[in-house]
C-alpha cells in the first residue's frame, strides 16, 4: 500500500491593527517572540496614530492562537481593540517575523 502524501497546511495571511496602550510597552518585541514560537512570519510595526500593525502569515490554528494573544499582549499593554482583516492575496511571504 502506497503512503499517502503529507498535506501541507494552507498558509493564510491576516492584517491586524491593535489599539490601546501598545506602543512603548514592548508589544512588538513580545508579538515577534510569540509569532516565532508559533512558527508564523510577518511583521509588527508602530503606526503614527498610536496603533500597532501586525501582518502575519501561517496556518489557521496558529493564526487563531496568535490573534487571541494579541488581545492580551505583554503585561504593560492595555489592548482596547484588535481589528483583523483576511488578505485574499497575501503576496510574497516573508521568511521571518520582524519588528520595525
Amino acid at each position: 500500500m502506497a503512503a499517502s502524501p503529507k498535506t501541507v497546511p494552507a498558509v493564510i495571511a491576516r492584517r491586524c491593527h491593535v489599539s490601546g496602550r501598545v506602543q512603548g510597552v514592548h508589544y512588538r518585541a513580545s508579538a515577534a517572540r510569540r509569532a516565532q514560537a508559533l512558527r508564523l512570519t510577518g511583521h509588527a510595526r508602530n503606526l503614527p496614530d498610536g496603533r500597532v500593525e501586525v501582518l502575519v502569515y501561517g496556518s489557521e490554528p496558529a493564526l487563531r492562537e496568535f490573534i487571541e494573544w494579541l488581545w492580551i499582549g505583554p503585561s504593560a499593554a492595555k489592548v482596547h481593540e484588535v481589528v483583523v482583516v483576511t488578505l485574499d492575496t497575501p503576496g510574497p511571504m516573508p521568511t521571518d517575523f520582524t519588528t520595525g
